[in-house]
């Protein structure tokens, strides 16, 4: 667990991680939220990596376990089978996550190439069951120039592509280059505010939808549907 003093921009006073009891939710399921946090970037000083190392330690100070994606090394969706060691690695930590952090540049006024890749490579169905439905989901982005909301609103579109639940906060930083300091360390601002504010959301909604995603995603519709007739229809090719 990340200690608040490694969080010198944290008004500990203010700090709280949320709980059970704070939401009054029954007791006895206290594990830690598991979180995957992917990014959108292969640079070396890459911000959307920045922003979410920054986004880990916040969750890691909340009570949260996490697992970063590093996306080098990832094929092109469909240039590689799904044994590919890249591919099986994103796929079994999509699997193992309760929730998830994106958080890409903005290029060209649309997320990165790299982030879309990631997302691609994530099936929406293996073998009838859907590895993100119900998944809680907080989108990000960064920008080189003035705030932008493009990218985060075409992340949302995927997270709901996806059947995930993603949470009403998220975070849009300007200027990204001048918000890190030599220590890449993000600079106490409004922007860092809103990072730690969606944290805390993001871990709030996975404590409230933990035991409760496969009634709140059940659907008439699919009750009728067998689990190989489900896998054949959300795996047809694409026309």
């Amino acid at each position: 667990m990340t200690s608040l003093n490694d969080l010198p921009n944290i008004d500990s006073g203010l700090f709280k991680a949320p709980s059970n009891e704070q939401l009054r939710l029954p007791q006895g399921t206290e594990y830690k939220t598991k979180i995957l946090l992917l990014y959108g970037s292969l640079r070396e000083r890459s911000f959307s990596r920045l922003a979410v190392e920054e986004a880990a330690r916040l969750l890691n100070a909340m009570g949260a376990e996490t697992r970063i994606f590093d996306p080098r090394g990832l094929p092109l969706p469909d240039t590689e089978d799904t044994s590919h060691p890249k591919v099986d690695e994103l796929r079994q930590l999509a699997q193992w996550s309760e929730g998830m952090v994106w958080c890409s540049p903005e290029r060209h006024g649309a997320m990165t190439g790299i982030m879309k890749a990631q997302i691609d490579w994530i099936p929406l169905s293996l073998g009838g069951v859907r590895p993100t439905q119900g998944k809680t989901l907080a989108v990000m982005q960064v920008c080189g120039g003035s705030q932008s909301f493009n990218t985060v609103n075409q992340l949302r579109i995927l997270g709901r592509w996806m059947r995930m639940l993603t949470i009403p906060n998220q975070s849009s930083v300007p200027k990204a280059f001048m918000e890190f300091d030599e220590n890449d360390r993000m600079k106490p601002s409004p922007f860092y505010d809103r990072i730690v504010d969606v944290m805390e959301e993001l871990v709030k909604f996975t404590l409230l939808v933990r035991d409760r995603s496969e009634l709140l995603t059940d659907r008439y519709s699919e009750r009728k549907e067998s689990a190989e007739e489900v896998s054949k229809r959300v795996n047809q090719r694409a026309i």
